[in-house]
């Protein structure tokens, strides 16, 4: 049977001939109990070092909470970025807990009044989604008699080429017309908001620099158009994110370095502040996922290997979570990372489901029950984003090592 194959193990990892992370082997971290994603605290500070260093002194670093909400994780990267950008009650509740309110920014297309009011109340900045939203906002300001923190998030006409989530160029639940912009931005100036400024985010989990490039000029090229047309400066220009990690066969690391020279070039179009907004890129390739084998069949000259993890906690990497064509994530044999491959096997999870397929055709050294398969780039919309309640099966453990 013809393998299919995967995506690229992580650099921390790939040379490693038994999987450790800070210092421990994946079985000793997995003793305690399996599933387990497990979150390597000195890979994140790596990639938040490495964009300091690639990036304008001028831009700002924020963690999109989204990405990846575990507390210790949380409470690790946080004295580490400039700000966190959160899209819920329960997320700015996580955040309020290890940053201050002025650094924390609210968006999301259906915010509750309640949720409007907590924001307003903490001094958290909203990023308002529509023309109805910002007079909720207003209004709920005025009768707490507290300025609201009033950013526009601006539904751009250009997307991010070759993003795997495009979030500009077309109608939109997100953000508000650019054509709109300079005029709501008059009329929150005219109510006495506190105006934070825009955010401009045009799309996700993009590997080429030269689009990602491409997109920034775009986007600061927006916001002075816009802050000309309003007749005011704004005091930041959150540039949204877009920064992709290598996930499937063929996918390259994108060149951070290349972005922040060529950004470096752009700022001075806009005399202002501004912010990069990254989730996926810090913490993605700092995690992950690892899942015993409870037993190994054979069915029709296929072999599976059956573990006790699978799409109720990691959705991503089944390919139900936005993948159009599923394709493998890096995936290895724990204590066998060097090991010549032997077989050839689909390694499926214990749902009842054929959705719950974790690796498909993949050929790795033989695994034995008991041993652990790792499934790599797993620190990212794993746990959070994944149906842990569907069909009853434990949830799964989540541990933040090297702290």
């Amino acid at each position: 049977m013809n393998a299919k194959p995967t995506g690229p193990i992580p650099a921390d990892y790939a040379a490693q001939p038994v999987l450790q992370v800070a210092g421990r082997s994946a079985t000793d971290w997995a003793a305690a109990g399996t599933p387990l994603y497990l979150y390597d605290a000195s890979a994140m500070q790596a990639r938040i070092a490495r964009f300091r260093a690639a990036m304008p002194s001028r831009v700002a670093l924020h963690y999109a909470i989204k990405a990846n909400p575990f507390p210790p994780l949380l409470a690790a990267i946080a004295p580490q970025v400039n700000g966190i950008d959160v899209a819920s009650a329960g997320e700015m509740d996580k955040a309020l807990a290890v940053m201050d309110a002025s650094a924390i920014s609210f968006a999301g297309p259906g915010k509750r009044d309640a949720e409007l009011e907590a924001a307003i109340r903490a001094g958290v900045t909203l990023n308002l989604e529509s023309d109805g939203e910002a007079e909720r906002a207003l209004a709920i300001g005025d009768r707490l008699g507290i300025a609201p923190r009033l950013a526009v998030r601006v539904n751009p006409d250009f997307e991010l080429r070759g993003s795997g989530m495009k979030m500009g160029g077309r109608a939109s639940p997100f953000g508000i017309d650019a054509a709109r912009v300079p005029a709501l931005v008059r009329r929150l100036l005219d109510a006495g908001a506190d105006w934070r400024g825009f955010h401009i985010y045009a799309g996700s989990q993009a590997l080429s620099a030269e689009a990602v490039i491409e997109t920034q000029a775009a986007t600061i090229g927006l916001a002075a158009r816009l802050a000309d047309e309003a007749g005011v400066l704004p005091p930041l220009v959150n540039l949204g994110g877009g920064f992709g990690i290598p996930y499937f066969p063929g996918d390259l690391p994108l060149d951070v370095e290349a972005v922040g020279a060529a950004l470096a070039g752009e700022l001075d179009r806009l005399d202002t502040h501004y912010a990069i907004e990254l989730g996926r890129w810090l913490v993605g390739e700092a995690g992950i996922y690892l899942a015993r084998v409870i037993d190994r069949k054979e069915s029709q000259g296929e072999t599976f290997l059956v573990v006790d993890g699978g799409l109720h906690h990691h959705l991503a990497a089944t390919g139900n979570f936005g993948t159009v064509v599923r394709r493998n994530y890096p995936v290895a044999v724990a204590h066998r990372m060097q090991d010549a491959p032997e077989e050839v096997v689909t390694v499926v999870g214990p749902l009842c489901t054929p959705l719950d397929r974790l690796a498909d055709r993949v050929a790795l050294p033989r695994a034995e029950v008991g041993d652990l398969i790792a499934i790599f780039a797993s620190g990212a919309y794993g746990a959070s984003a994944s149906p842990q309640a569907f069909l009853g099966h434990p949830p799964v453990r989540e541990v933040l090592a090297g702290v």
